[in-house]
C-alpha cells in the first residue's frame, strides 16, 4: 500500500471502488446497476467506467469488502451478478468517506467525492471529520501567511500565487465551518444517506 505526502493510500483515493462501497450501503446491486446510478446522478468524478466499476467490483470481491449473493436477469439479458456489503465493507466505506472529508487534498475531485458520500456517515462522524478538515486547513493557511510574511520585501507580483493559494484556503475554510455550523445546529438536516437515496 502505497501512502501520498498528506497520508492517504492509493486504496484511499481509489474512487470507483468508493462509488461501489457507498452504493451498495442501499443494498445489493449488481455492477451494471452501479454503473447506470452513477451515469443518472452525474458522479463524474467516477472516471473510466463502467471499466473500473467492474474493476473495482473485482478488487473489493478479492479483499473481502463485498460478497456475492445471487443473481438477476432481465428478460433476454446476460445474468448479472449481485453483490452486498460485508460487515467489514460497510466499515470500509465509512472509514474511507470520512478520511477523505478529513484530508484537504490539491485534488478537489477528492473533496466532491467524499460530500457525494458524506450521507453513509452517522452525523456524529461527518462532524468529526469537517472539524478535522477545519483544523488541517486552519494549519495550511497558517504556514502558507507565514511563508508570505517572510517573503514580504519582494516585488508582489511575484506573490500573487501565494496570495491565490491563501486565499483559497480561507474560502474553503470558511465553507466547511459553515457546513459544520449547519449540520450542528440542525438547520441541515440529517438523514443516515440522505445525500445517496435523495438521487433514487
Amino acid at each position: 500500500m502505497t501512502t501520498d505526502e498528506r497520508g492517504l493510500s492509493r486504496e484511499e483515493r481509489d474512487l470507483p471502488a468508493l462509488a461501489v462501497l457507498a452504493l451498495l450501503t442501499l443494498g445489493p446491486r449488481h455492477p451494471y446497476d452501479i454503473h447506470r446510478f452513477v451515469v443518472q446522478t452525474r458522479k463524474d468524478f467516477v472516471t473510466g467506467a463502467p471499466r473500473s466499476i467492474y474493476h473495482a467490483v473485482q478488487r473489493l470481491q478479492r479483499g473481502h469488502l463485498i460478497e456475492p449473493i445471487g443473481s438477476e436477469q432481465d428478460g433476454g439479458r446476460p445474468e448479472r451478478t449481485v453483490f452486498a456489503l460485508t460487515d467489514a465493507g460497510r466499515a470500509e466505506g465509512r472509514r474511507r468517506v470520512a478520511k477523505l472529508l478529513a484530508t484537504p487534498q490539491p485534488d478537489r475531485t477528492l473533496t466532491v467525492a467524499a460530500l457525494s458520500f458524506l450521507g453513509i456517515l452517522s452525523r456524529d462522524d461527518a462532524l468529526l471529520a469537517l472539524r478535522a478538515r477545519i483544523a488541517a486547513l486552519a494549519s495550511d493557511l497558517a504556514v502558507k501567511e507565514s511563508e508570505l510574511a517572510e517573503a514580504g520585501g519582494l516585488p508582489p507580483i511575484l506573490l500573487i500565487e501565494a496570495e491565490y493559494e491563501c486565499d483559497q484556503l480561507r474560502a474553503e475554510k470558511a465553507w466547511v465551518t459553515d457546513l459544520s455550523g449547519r449540520l450542528e445546529s440542525g438547520e441541515l438536516p440529517w438523514v443516515p444517506s440522505g445525500p445517496l437515496s435523495s438521487d433514487l
